[in-house]
């Protein structure tokens, strides 16, 4: 019995695609990279009736890699970024790093666009000037698919918390995480 449950098991693998057929192994899934992904913000405090600028980072280990937001394998799961935001505030699109183009064995030589390292994702965050509250919270759902040479896993959720600070327009506020947002 066991062997005819293994040639189900192989012949469901192999007419499946084969990023597919590799995500499901459950031998594979202890290989799964740990991505850390974190938010920013470019200040240390928001002032009301302003622009801040907000970023989500994913540290991706090295060996790996996560689809691009617009990947080019047919199976690829892209890399998306949603955000939530109190009422009045005002969020504008996310843009997303630069893909790199790789060929891999898990895509029978495909070309992919992935992102490797560190992948910064950045928006602007537009504070009302009426904006009651001492604080902004704002929740980034992070959907991303990871992968090795010879391996990609199963899609993850990550939900990011991104709270800081809100000011009036003529208080003072400090350049924050310029390595994120460049400058000083």
């Amino acid at each position: 019995m066991k062997s005819i449950a293994r040639l189900l098991l192989l012949f469901v693998l192999g007419s499946t695609p084969p990023s597919f057929a590799t995500a499901v192994n459950p031998h594979t899934a202890s290989q799964q990279p740990n991505i850390e992904i974190k938010g920013y913000y470019s200040s240390d405090k928001a002032q009301r009736g302003r622009v801040v600028r907000a970023a989500i980072v994913m540290e991706i280990p090295g060996g790996y890699h996560v689809n691009a937001n617009r990947p080019l394998g047919k199976y690829a799961i892209p890399t998306t970024v949603k955000i939530e935001a109190p009422k009045g505030v005002v969020v504008g699109p996310v843009t997303f790093p630069r893909a790199v183009v790789r060929k891999l064995k898990a895509t029978n030589d495909e070309s992919l666009a992935v992102y490797e390292g560190r992948a910064i994702m950045r928006f602007n965050v537009t504070v009302p000037s009426n904006y009651g509250d001492g604080w902004l919270n704002l929740k980034a759902h992070v959907r991303y698919q990871s992968c090795n040479d010879d391996v990609c896993f199963p899609p993850k959720n990550e939900d990011i918390d991104l709270g800081i600070g809100v000011v009036g327009a003529s208080e003072r506020v400090q350049r924050a995480n310029g390595w994120v947002f460049g400058g000083r």
